[in-house]
């Protein structure tokens, strides 16, 4: 399945797996972009990324780690 910057909760699990000793609130929005755009089945483009869905994924990722 590939992910878009649609799939909030998909994106935030895969970090939370990945980061366990990062605290989602402590990322910059450009760090976490780094971050997304280098999971495997992620496929969609730096270009489409907005501040909107950069927000959201660490929200996400923040209650995922609660």
């Amino acid at each position: 399945m590939k992910l878009t910057w649609n799939d909030t909760d998909q994106i935030a699990w895969i970090l939370a797996d990945n980061n366990p000793e990062i605290d989602p609130l402590s990322i910059s929005f450009p760090r976490l972009m780094e971050m997304i755009l280098k999971i495997e089945n992620f496929s969609a483009s730096a270009e489409e990324c907005t501040e909107a869905a950069l927000e959201s994924i660490q929200m996400a990722w923040y209650e995922e780690v609660q």
